[in-house]
């Protein structure tokens, strides 16, 4: 297993204007078989998640309706690409024909495709990754692992009387005896010490950055408290509502696996005030999901695989989109529960958001209002896939220390406590 970190990449494509309709019905026949159908996602090596969705254009005249084209992946992102144009080029021209500047059916190619990918990437304004290294085929492999130990313990003998110790040991000499699973005595690969150098080189940036910031984060705060209060008590708040045919077609797509996809956006608050101050809380939350939260815990939710904010229309509106565990009502009530704050200190310069005070205060703590803003704001993604559909993170993350527990000493204590993962 190389070692290796996950990249986001973004593709937004303008869709020919009249081609709505039948852009749905391809994206409809692509999304009934994501893995192994038309788009081939499930044969592009260190794929993790992959998606389309269309977001409706801006209010407004001239608008644009335009499509999403999401991957979550092993680095290097160019490979995956090319995986996919390889193996999913006749789902690539299914859908994207609707798209403005594809390829003629003459002019396509491997090469035509690729590039017309390429020249649609967009940045992201904040990624956020469960666990940074952790590949496709580390996360298969250590689910295979732990069935194999299971496996193996329930069939050989009667474990009763047997230290933890002595247990822990019989598992060892199993691996060991298995050639598709020795690999397991050796401990995960980390990132490439490249990444690590950059990541860090990064730190060092920010927290310059930050210290540098300091003097003119102290001179204007008085004047930032004063315009962010009278915006909080001017700005409109309507409650919002979704519609109940918007409900329902999103409920079709939702609990069918253990995990769920979910993409939802918004306009940004008019004003200056508002677009800058979306720009630097997501900048830090990328900060913070790179250096901080990196290991399976975002500000203590545990259920998210990986999530993304993308701006839109010159940061008029934001996208956000994430891989969860679970149902949408657990997502955000874990939100409201252990991070509403940081809900509000993102999401409260989006348009029709809860009202909040202080900016990280209320907000998402109107749980009805905050419930139905999500719903009616999500749009649902017809084409979604995951490499490991039915493993939650937390699964995975246990599958991890399983493997962890084969390698080093440990003591009587600790092997009763890996034992228990089992």
């Amino acid at each position: 297993m190389s070692s290796t970190h996950q990249e986001a990449l973004t593709m937004i494509f303008p869709v020919s204007a009249g081609s709505e309709a039948a852009l749905d019905d391809a994206l409809a026949t692509a999304g009934a078989d994501a893995a192994l159908g038309s788009m081939n996602f499930g044969k592009v090596d260190g794929l993790h998640f992959a998606r389309f969705v269309v977001i409706p254009p801006a209010p407004g005249a001239g608008g644009t309706v335009q499509l999403f084209f999401l991957l979550d992946c092993d680095a290097p992102a160019r490979t995956r690409l090319r995986e996919i144009v390889r193996d999913g080029g006749a789902g690539l021209d299914a859908v994207l024909r609707w798209c403005d500047g594809y390829p003629a059916e003459s002019e396509r190619s491997a090469a035509s495709r690729s590039d017309y990918l390429r020249r649609h990437i967009q940045p992201s304004a904040a990624v956020y990754v469960n666990t940074v290294g952790r590949t496709v085929k580390q996360i298969r492999a250590e689910a295979t692992l732990r069935e194999s130990v299971e496996g193996f313990l329930d069939r050989e003998r009667d474990w009763s009387g047997k230290r933890p110790g002595e247990i822990r040991s019989a598992i060892q000499a199993f691996v060991a005896a298995d050639g598709d699973l020795r690999w397991a005595l050796l401990p995960a690969p980390q990132p490439s010490l490249s990444f690590r150098a950059r990541r860090y080189l990064n730190l060092a940036f920010g927290i310059a950055i930050g210290m540098a910031l300091v003097p003119v984060a102290l001179v204007g705060a008085i004047p930032f408290a004063v315009q962010l209060r009278r915006l909080e008590r001017s700005e409109p708040s309507p409650r919002v509502l979704p519609d109940d045919e918007h409900v329902r077609k999103l409920g079709e797509i939702e609990d069918l696996v253990s995990q769920n996809q979910f993409t939802a956006y918004g306009e940004i608050k008019p004003g200056r005030f508002r677009r800058y101050l979306a720009v630097g809380l997501l900048w830090a939350v990328n900060f913070g999901a790179r250096h901080r939260f990196n290991h399976g815990n975002l500000a203590g939710v545990k259920t998210i695989h990986a999530a993304r904010w993308v701006f839109l229309d010159g940061r008029k509106r934001m996208v956000f989109c994430s891989n969860y565990d679970g149902s949408l009502e657990n997502y955000m009530d874990d939100f409201i529960d252990k991070v509403a704050w940081g809900l509000n200190a993102v999401f409260s310069n989006g348009a029709e958001y809860p009202r909040t005070n202080w900016l990280v205060r209320d907000g998402a703590k109107n749980e009805l209002a905050f419930k139905s803003y999500i719903r009616a704001h999500q749009v649902p993604s017809p084409v979604w896939y995951s490499a490991y559909p039915n493993l939650t993170a937390i699964n995975i993350e246990n599958n991890a220390q399983v493997r962890a527990g084969l390698h080093g000493e440990m003591s009587e204590a600790d092997a009763a406590r890996w034992l228990r993962r089992l």
